[in-house]
């Protein structure tokens, strides 16, 4: 299995769940983020969608900042022959929606970059964003896994924070329509159902009426909607 399948694993055994409360993006959706105005938000109280529109005028992340998310959104899903990267499905500004919605993420997103920057700074005497591939991944391999007997304890809030990333990285990657079809996922589908099984019909001493079979168990008409009369009789 490979790391983006490990990560799918992930995320359906762990953050279907999610705490963050996120919806899907949407494919009209523009590179500032989620746009408010451009489609109906099913379910949405007015109130609610003024306050998106607040925290979508706020900005929180510098560009110094997003650039650095950025790069580690790409190192945590990069683009596949088959799937676009997280920047792609613009999991920055997702992240950048998140921060403002949940403060509590704010300090630990911040001083996380802090660490990062700090960390690059005294390997390579440069800003973690302007450090070369390689260098990039010699500190994110020193922090992307867990320290449960803490060998690395100059690391520990490294790891906390790439921990951090990588859950809101696949949050907003995977409620995005790239995220989605990378997935799989149909969505609801109407199944096809001919009825009860002869054998547990025969068991309860039931039967169905001969002439509603046409009507009730057609398989060519699962997709037509029903129509009712103001009796109550089903038309078609």
């Amino acid at each position: 299995m490979d790391r983006r399948e490990s990560l799918k694993s992930l995320l359906i055994g762990t953050i279907a769940g999610a705490t963050l409360g996120a919806s899907a993006c949407t494919p009209e959706e523009k590179t500032t983020g989620p746009d408010i105005e451009q489609a109906p938000l099913y379910g949405r109280l007015p109130e609610e969608i003024e306050r998106d529109k607040q925290l979508m005028s706020e900005v929180f992340l510098n560009e110094h900042e997003l650039t650095t998310v950025a790069v580690l959104c790409d190192i945590i899903l990069p683009a596949t022959s088959t799937a676009g990267s997280a920047n792609d499905a613009e999991v920055p500004a997702f992240i950048e929606f998140i921060v403002k919605d949940l403060p509590s993420h704010q300090l630990p997103m911040r001083g996380g970059l802090m660490w990062m920057d700090s960390e690059s700074n005294k390997r390579f005497n440069k800003l973690f964003k302007d450090a070369t591939d390689a260098q990039q991944i010699e500190i994110v391999d020193d922090i992307a896994y867990p320290d449960p007997d803490g060998k690395k304890p100059e690391m520990a809030y490294g790891i906390k924070f790439f921990n951090l990333m990588r859950n809101l990285t696949l949050t907003g990657y995977y409620t995005s329509k790239i995220g989605i079809e990378d997935l799989g996922y149909m969505g609801n589908r109407p199944n096809v159902w001919d009825g009860v099984p002869q054998d547990i019909l025969d068991k309860h001493g039931m039967a169905y009426e001969e002439e509603l079979l046409p009507k009730y168990v057609d398989q060519s008409k699962r997709m037509d909607i029903a129509e009712w009369d103001d009796q109550g009789n089903l038309l078609t």
